[in-house]
């Protein structure tokens, strides 16, 4: 007799294994619940003849069937009659080999070793009656049960996985079906894809051109021109040059380690003076990681004759602010933190609690790319921004990923920082200059321009992102 034991996660699972082990006639031993698995003994269906020879031990079987096989043998050693018996029908075979099949399952579990930390149940055996030669009736094994829990575990943990399945077929046929139908528009509308490759050589996301490109008039015309529209249009900017500068307030400057905060800092702080006074102005730092970080803007409040005050808390932060409600303008230089630090939630939350009102102005490095930006500014969103400054205009070499995020994320912008001269490097944000900047500063380099046909695998890229919200909300005039 060959027992087989197969082990899975799943019944199907087990089966399977069953099925390409011993074939699809294996007869079924048990089938239980075993430290989270199912656990199934099988026999092959051409093992089951063995099971019906006289040379099974006594020891294994049950009395009654060591009794009704020593009977067989006696009748066996006696001289056959002249009288022809008929030959045992198939479904005396089939009850027979049932019987044997049950006594030898429990058998089985009987000399099975069991756990000692924790012995898992074993169902009682009904042992089979006596019978008669030839007729033997199958007796009624009792089959263990896996556990009504770890059933209902094992289900969900299979629609969950074929749901996954199923999102991922989902997305490849989208992806694959946007490739069909790019490339297909591409040789229909050649006009559509220039645009594109100009969209993405300017920096802008793939995502926010095909959008545009697919919303473009379908009549003539110049379509650049019109893209170009789209994106001013979208692209708030603060009208007046010295609008914080005029009706004043408390600004905290936030954003990632190295954006420029300290020197953004001081150029506004160098234009407050000169329009109103360093009177009128007060420093304010946070910075007390950064070696070095506070003394650098005291060297420049001292050129412009302002105190700074440095704060650890939020309870510094309110005292300080207190203290400087008299001013016109003060301006918070705040310590830079990756966007996925908690200090940046921190930081959100001391400024946002402080009693007097104080509006945050992100400053955003025109060098990272756009995947950076979008986690910059929902990290540092918190309860609202109140603009925007582009930073090292004068480093990136392009600049559509910065102006994507900005018109994604609805911010206002506020100036353009493209130097380190203090105040000089500072000006208003014009959004013409800057969607016209952006075209201008396309990459030149070949290594880093879409070709024709790499153009439907990045359109098709974009296909679970075109109903994001952000998209919808563009202005297309």
């Amino acid at each position: 007799m060959n027992v087989r034991k197969f082990s899975a996660q799943t019944s199907r699972e087990a089966l399977r294994m069953v099925r390409d082990a011993l074939g699809a006639d294996a007869v079924i031993l048990s089938n239980r619940s075993v430290n989270g698995n199912v656990e199934i003994l099988a026999l092959a269906s051409a093992d089951m003849a063995s099971l019906a020879e006289p040379s099974v031990d006594k020891e294994v079987l049950p009395q009654p069937l060591v009794e009704a096989l020593a009977g067989k043998r006696i009748a066996q050693s006696q001289p056959k009659p002249q009288v022809q018996q008929p030959a045992p029908s198939p479904a005396q075979h089939a009850t027979v080999a049932k019987t044997l099949a049950g006594s030898a399952l429990s058998a089985f579990e009987r000399l099975r070793p069991t756990p000692v930390a924790a012995p898992a149940p074993v169902a009682p055996v009904v042992a089979a009656p006596a019978v008669s030669a030839p007729a033997v009736s199958a007796p009624a094994v009792a089959m263990p049960q896996p556990p009504a829990a770890t059933t209902i575990d094992t289900h969900q943990a299979e629609m969950r996985q074929m749901m996954d399945e199923i999102r991922s077929m989902r997305g490849m046929l989208e992806a694959q079906l946007a490739e069909i139908s790019w490339g297909a528009q591409h040789r229909r509308e050649p006009m559509k894809a220039t645009v594109m490759r100009e969209m993405l050589a300017a920096g802008f996301s793939a995502s926010l051109a095909r959008y545009l490109t697919e919303k473009l008039p379908e009549q003539g015309g110049d379509a650049m021109g019109w893209i170009k529209s789209v994106l001013v249009r979208n692209l708030s900017a603060a009208a007046d040059e010295n609008a914080i500068l005029d009706n004043g307030g408390v600004f905290a400057l936030v954003g990632p380690t190295g954006v420029g905060k300290t020197t953004t800092t001081a150029k506004l702080a160098a234009r407050c003076v000169m329009k109103h006074g360093a009177g009128k102005l007060a420093l304010i730092t946070t910075d007390g990681y950064r070696i070095g970080g506070f003394e650098q803007l005291r060297i420049y409040g001292k050129i412009l004759g302002v105190m700074v005050h440095s704060v650890k808390d939020e309870a510094d932060l309110r005292i300080a602010l207190s203290e400087l409600k008299n001013k016109h303008t003060v301006l918070i230089d705040t310590a830079g933190a990756s966007q996925r630090d908690q200090m940046v939630a921190e930081q959100v939350a001391m400024l946002s609690g402080a009693d007097t009102p104080v509006r945050r102005i992100l400053c955003m490095s025109a060098t990272s790319t756009g995947e950076t930006l979008n986690e910059v500014v929902k990290a540092y969103k918190g309860n609202g921004l109140s603009g925007a400054i582009i930073t090292k205009l004068d480093e990136a070499a392009t600049i559509g990923s910065v102006l994507d995020v900005i018109i994604r994320q609805k911010l206002q912008l506020q100036y353009i920082a493209n130097g380190q001269r203090v105040p000089e490097d500072l000006h208003l944000a014009r959004p013409n200059f800057l969607i016209d900047r952006a075209f201008k500063m396309k990459r030149e380099a070949a290594p880093f321009q879409y070709q024709d046909d790499e153009l439907p695998l990045v359109i098709g890229n974009t296909a679970r992102v075109m109903n994001d919200q952000s998209l919808r909300e563009v202005n297309l005039g």
